[in-house]
C-alpha cells in the first residue's frame, strides 16, 4: 500500500457519553437517537464508494444493558477535579436497565462487525479525558483494560485509539503499548490545535480552529508515511474535522467543501496521507444536507482514486503499511 496517497476516515462514536457534561438528553437526545439511522446510512454510502474507515467506539456502547455495563466498570476510576466530567455518578446510576438509543449501541456494533473494511477501534471505555486535572496514569490504564475486555467479549480486537476531545497525552503512549494499541489519531501540528484540557483552550484558539475548516490558515496537514513510522503506537494525525452543516451560512458549506477537496487533491498528487474525522451525531441535524456534503467528498475521492491511485484506508490499514515499511531492508 506504500507509494500511493491515503485517504483515512475516522469517526468518534460515542452517543451521550461524549456530550454528557455539556448537553442533556432533553436538549440533544433527538440528534443522538438519529445516530441509529445515520450509521447504517453512512455504511451504505461507504460501500457505494469503496470507503474503509475507523469507528472509534466508547466502550460503554458495547453493553447490551445496564447490568452488563456494570460488570466491566473498572475498580479504579478517574478522580477528575471537575466531578461533572465523570460518568461514574448520576449518569451511570440513573441508566435505564435495558438498551436505549442514547447510551448503548450493540446493534450498530454488530452491523459494523459485518461491514467489510470498517474497523472498530476504541474511544476509551468511559470517554476518558487524558488531560483533565485529577486523573492519573493508573486510572487510564484501568479504563483501557476495561475497553479491551468488553470488546473481546464481543469478539473484537482493538488496534487503534482516538483520544476523547483530542486530549493527546504523550505520557500515556506506554500505556497504549501495554494494552496492544498500535496507533492513535494525533492532532494537527499547529499552535491552535495543541492538546489541552477543556478549560485551557482559549477563545482565540477556538476561533482559529473554526476558521481553518473553511480557509487555509494552517496548511493542508497531509503527511508522509515515512514520517509516521518512527515508533509504536503510530501517530496517524488528523487533517481536518468535517464540521456539521450550517443552514444560515451556505457560503461556509462551499468553503468547507473546497478546503477539504483541495487538501485531498494535494495528498493524492503527492502520495501523502489525508485524515478526515467527525462524529456520527454531527449529522443529527440537517441529516440530508450533511450526507449531501459527505457524498460530494466521497465522489471526489473516487475521482482521485481513478486519477492518482488514492487509497481509502482505516487506521489499522495504515498501521499495516507502517509495519511493512519498518521491515523493509535499508538500501
Amino acid at each position: 500500500m506504500t507509494g500511493k496517497g491515503k485517504f483515512v476516515i475516522s469517526l468518534d462514536f460515542e452517543l451521550f457519553w461524549g456530550v454528557r457534561d455539556k448537553r442533556t438528553i432533553e436538549s440533544y437526545g433527538a440528534s443522538l437517537a438519529k445516530v441509529h439511522d445515520i450509521v447504517p446510512r453512512m455504511l451504505d454510502l461507504f460501500e457505494k464508494y469503496g470507503i474503509r474507515s475507523t469507528f472509534a467506539t466508547v466502550g460503554f456502547l458495547f453493553a447490551k444493558n445496564k447490568n452488563e455495563l456494570l460488570r466491566f466498570v473498572p475498580p479504579i476510576k478517574p478522580q477528575y477535579q471537575d466531578a461533572n466530567l465523570s460518568p461514574y455518578g448520576k449518569d451511570i446510576n440513573e441508566l435505564p436497565e435495558e438498551a436505549d438509543l442514547y447510551h448503548y449501541a450493540p446493534r450498530l456494533i454488530e452491523l459494523l462487525k459485518k461491514s467489510e473494511g470498517q474497523e472498530i477501534a476504541t474511544h476509551t471505555f468511559s470517554h476518558y479525558y487524558c488531560l483533565e486535572k485529577g486523573q492519573k496514569p493508573n486510572d487510564f490504564d484501568a479504563d483501557m483494560k476495561a475497553a479491551r475486555s468488553i470488546a473481546e467479549v464481543n469478539d473484537i480486537k482493538l488496534d487503534s485509539l482516538v483520544f476523547p476531545r483530542n486530549q493527546f497525552n504523550k505520557e500515556y503512549l506506554k500505556i497504549l503499548n501495554s494494552n496492544n494499541i498500535s496507533s492513535y489519531r494525533g492532532n494537527e501540528n499547529s499552535w491552535f490545535h495543541k492538546s489541552e484540557s477543556e478549560e485551557s483552550i482559549s477563545l482565540k484558539k477556538r476561533v482559529f480552529r473554526t476558521l481553518n475548516c473553511y480557509i487555509n490558515i494552517g496548511g493542508h496537514h497531509c503527511y508522509k508515511l515515512e514520517d509516521l513510522k518512527s515508533e509504536k503506537p503510530y501517530n496517524i494525525p488528523s487533517s481536518r474535522f468535517l464540521r456539521p452543516y450550517k443552514a444560515k451560512l451556505p457560503i461556509l458549506e462551499w468553503l468547507k467543501l473546497r478546503r477539504i477537496k483541495r487538501s485531498m487533491t494535494h495528498a493524492a498528487k503527492n502520495g501523502l496521507l489525508y485524515h478526515l474525522w467527525w462524529h456520527p451525531h454531527n449529522f443529527g441535524t440537517y441529516q440530508d444536507e450533511n450526507f449531501l456534503i459527505l457524498e460530494k467528498i466521497l465522489k471526489h475521492y473516487q475521482e482521485l482514486q481513478t486519477k492518482y491511485g488514492f487509497q481509502s484506508c482505516s487506521m489499522s490499514d495504515v498501521t499495516t503499511s507502517l509495519d511493512a515499511m519498518t521491515l523493509e531492508p535499508k538500501s
